[in-house]
């Protein structure tokens, strides 16, 4: 096509597999005003080298679920569009050389099994038999997945693009983009080397070019090449065509059958970036110099693992450049700060395997306005500026690459790009033991290494693995002193908002479905809901005067609930809201005792008549301010201690100081989760979603139906409230204990209710004062069933294959009447 067009609804910037999928995904929902713009070629850049490993099982149910779909679609591209796209389902072998690992494979099968996923736990001698080319010396044990496939990148992109064209879509190769239009906040077309286009929308889809084009909206996003290398051998005669996929990702090494070859390949663990200084303007399938120094150590052990390589030439060795992120997970989703500039980019070399499901879901949020799920794993506004600049990604990378192979080890933390951002108190508690681990950048203290291990020299570090880390004793000593006696926790991380103005009221009134209009000095538990009643963001609402309220809300959805915040505030209203985060610190103080311990620092009255549950004052502490909100996320009395950061360090020492004599413990994020994971406290991001209905997650408590309706008319999603609680609820959030008080529970494991799997836990951790693991996950609840109905079933909890008998509760296990906290 020559005439590139004025105007479109909607322009794709990138023709590799993922623009495509885009365009032909919008094309099927009926929208054919669509322009594809390529600045070179189709598949170009990364689609044309990828390797076309297509896996079903990812992380989560919802990314399980899109990657499975992405196979249904290449299965039957072929028959739509007459082009073949390879696509077979030779299944795969992944087997394991630590009995670390196996633990891992074991639980991953058990989490597909609730995704729906066949999957299967097989020995060595197995795993031989299904790959005779296998060497199985050191393998303890593998895991298969049948329907696991494989096809042709190249094909796959070129069929969905022929699809999309026969929808009407337009196509232009050669078409370089020059910038981003935009009116304000909104995006309203693209600049081209062959001029300017009109756009509703405007899609990236730009891969590895995806971080310049996020710039040219003004969207940084958190993204970077690195290069990816395998090899091509000679023709093996007599090779299978049926071989399934082999991972030995001990080794950082996979193998697939490939026109009669082998085709090697790596995930080694310390990677290499490039074209850090940009992508050379010519790039068009081009392959990177090698480098075979780098890929020996792999190469070695390959020989080892599979003996016909030793016999067997290399035809090929090829060195490409593939997108990474900060996180191993991809970019989807519409830019936090420009309306209708949406991402789908950075695919962390699982491309193709993901790309017909990210492409559908996409397209049906562009569609519909909202994701058609939970995106949250993967969602753009999971970012924070600092995490595209160039010293941070570039380093960040190194690792990501490296990570997709390593042990997925719960608590792992990241090693590089650390150290951004700090509380005022990190030194301190650096020199109180600390642990750190990263949210949002952020150094938290996870745990606390005790004094006697510090004086023998023994530095406070993880030490992974499946079953008790080093650290669990020592959080579970935080854990009991905040259940017991008296705890404190830095808690500034957490983000903070001010929401400001004449019509502020009416906007959180508007947004949220608790009541907000109450006297100053009063806090809000509350949710923001979208139109189907599904859970937006979790938070507290406090009411400081008239015209002025904190939102106070977890550190790493601060740019999600800031961007929904700012979003729903009507042009007209006289209403502002700015993030404070870094303004005020934060510490807890909480436990039994905190009352007690703070009434001796203060001359405020801490009383319950005089300070009740859900308020907040001003008090003098030490030499300052600070203003005592009574609240609480650890299910114990006490209070979070918000004062100005130059004040902070005085503060704590203050604290530290008369805290001795009342066994004042310092207390991590690990503590702080056990902790709320008793007291049945959700948390956002696994527990409650946009995707959960408020009623179901059995947060009904905190939703205001029958409140005033105020300026700008009811609370988002009343409508679907109502619905909700005339059809009656189809699932319960539920809290399970397990009896035996070994196992341990991480998240996504199956949940069986009278013997069959009905759901999966969407967190876990171990209930140290309750004395075993403990998990929150949603079962299905049939039309008619009372709650006793549902709690007189028989659940259990499937741990690496093995299922345990476990106690469900509705309440939470400790203090159900919400004594503590209010007393």
């Amino acid at each position: 096509m020559n005439a590139l067009p004025s105007h479109a609804r909607v322009v794709i910037i990138g023709g590799g597999v993922i623009g495509c999928s885009v365009a032909y995904h919008l094309a099927k929902l009926g929208w054919n005003d669509i322009v594809l713009l390529e600045r070179q070629h189709l598949t170009s850049g990364t689609t044309w080298h990828a390797a076309g490993l297509i896996a079903q099982l990812r992380a989560t149910a919802n990314m399980t679920k899109l990657a499975k779909y992405s196979q249904e679609l290449y299965g039957r591209l072929e028959d739509e569009t007459g082009l073949a796209t390879g696509f077979r389902r030779n299944g795969s072998l992944t087997v394991a050389l630590t009995g670390e690992r196996l633990e891992e494979l074991k639980r991953g099968a058990s989490m597909a099994r609730s995704f729906g996923v066949e999957i299967e736990t097989i020995s060595p001698a197995e795993a031989a038999a299904l790959h005779p080319l296998l060497d199985i010396e050191g393998v303890v044990g593998a895991v298969t997945l049948p329907k696991d496939g494989q096809g042709d990148p190249t094909n796959i992109a070129l069929a969905l693009a022929k699809g999309a064209r026969q929808l009407g879509v337009k196509i232009f190769e050669r078409t370089r983009v020059t910038g981003i239009t935009k009116d304000r906040d909104r995006v309203t077309g693209v600049t081209t080397d062959s001029g300017p286009i009109a756009a509703e929308f405007v899609v990236n889809c730009a891969g590895m070019w995806g971080s310049t084009v996020g710039r040219m909206a003004g969207v940084p996003l958190p993204l970077q090449a690195c290069e990816h290398f395998y090899i091509v051998t000679e023709q093996v005669p007599g090779l299978s065509r049926t071989l399934p996929v082999l991972r030995v990702p001990d080794e950082c090494a996979y193998y697939k059958e490939d026109a009669g070859k082998i085709l090697l390949g790596a995930f080694e663990p310390v990677a290499k970036p490039w074209a850090t200084n940009g992508i050379p303007e010519n790039f068009c399938f081009d392959q990177l110099p090698e480098d075979f120094d780098h890929f020996a150590p792999i190469l070695e052990m390959a020989t080892r693992r599979m003996p016909i390589l030793e016999k067997t030439g290399i035809h090929t060795f090829f060195n490409g450049p593939e997108s990474f992120t900060h996180d191993d997970r991809y970019l989807l989703g519409e830019a936090p700060d420009v309306r209708n500039f949406f991402v789908a980019c950075g695919f962390n070399s699982v491309g193709i395997q993901s790309a017909g499901g990210a492409g559908k879901a996409l397209a049906e949020w562009i569609v519909g306005g909202a994701p058609p799920f939970d995106l949250w794993d993967v969602d753009v506004r999971r970012t924070f500026p600092y995490q595209s600049t160039k010293s941070f990604i570039e380093a960040r990378v190194t690792e990501t690459l490296g990570l997709l192979y390593a042990d997925h080890f719960p608590y792992r933390q990241f090693t590089s790009a650390r150290g951004v951002r700090h509380t005022p108190f990190y030194e301190r508690l650096k020199e109180c033991g600390a642990c750190f681990g990263e949210t949002a950048g952020w150094e938290r203290a996870h745990w606390f290494q005790p004094a006697e291990r510090r004086e023998a020299g023994v530095a406070p570090a993880y030490r992974y693995s499946w079953q008790r880390q080093n650290w669990f004793e020592f959080s579970a000593e935080e854990h009991r002193a905040v259940r017991t006696g008296l705890g404190m926790l830095d808690m500034s991380a957490f983000g903070k908002f001010r929401v400001e103005g004449r019509d502020a009221e009416a906007v959180l009134q508007r947004i949220s479905a608790n009541d907000i209009a109450v006297e100053p000095g009063r806090m809000v538990y509350t949710q923001w809901l979208n139109e189907r009643g599904g859970i937006e963001a979790d938070l507290t609402v406090t009411r400081l005067g008239e015209h002025s309220f904190l939102v106070i809300t977890a550190a790493a959805a601060v740019t999600r609930d800031l961007a929904w915040l700012r979003r729903h505030i009507p042009a007209e209203a006289n209403c502002t809201a700015l993030d404070v985060t870094s303004g005020e610190a934060c510490l807890a103080v909480m436990g039994p005792r905190s009352r007690d311990f703070l009434q001796s620092l203060t001359t405020a009255d801490l009383s319950n008549a005089a300070f009740p549950f859900a308020t907040a004052r001003t008090i003098e502490l030490g030499m300052a301010l600070v203003r005592a909100h009574r609240i609480t996320y650890v299910g114990e009395l006490g209070w979070e201690l918000y004062m100005p950061t130059e004040f902070a360090r005085q503060i704590f020492d203050f604290l530290v100081g008369a805290g001795a004599k009342h066994g004042l413990r310092l207390v991590g994020v690990h503590a702080m989760n056990s902790l709320r994971l008793e007291k049945a406290y959700r948390d956002f991001g696994h527990d409650i979603s946009d995707e959960d209905h408020v009623l179901e997650a059995g947060l009904g408590f905190a939703v205001k139906v029958d409140k005033r309706p105020g300026k700008f008319g009811d609370f988002l999603g009343r409508a679907a409230v109502m619905q909700k609680k005339q059809a009656g609820l189809s699932r319960r959030l539920l809290q399970f204990q397990l009896i035996d008080p070994q196992p341990l529970l991480y998240h996504a494991e199956p949940v069986l209710q009278d013997g069959k799997v009905v759901g999966y836990l969407a967190s876990g951790g171990y209930g140290h004062h309750l004395g075993a693991a403990i998990g929150l996950g949603y079962v299905p609840r049939e039309t008619g069933t009372s709650d006793a109905d549902l709690l007189a079933s028989r659940y259990e909890i499937e741990v690496a294959g093995e299922k345990v008998a476990a106690i469900a509760s509705l309440k939470p296990l400790y203090d159900p009447m919400n004594i503590r906290i209010r007393q």
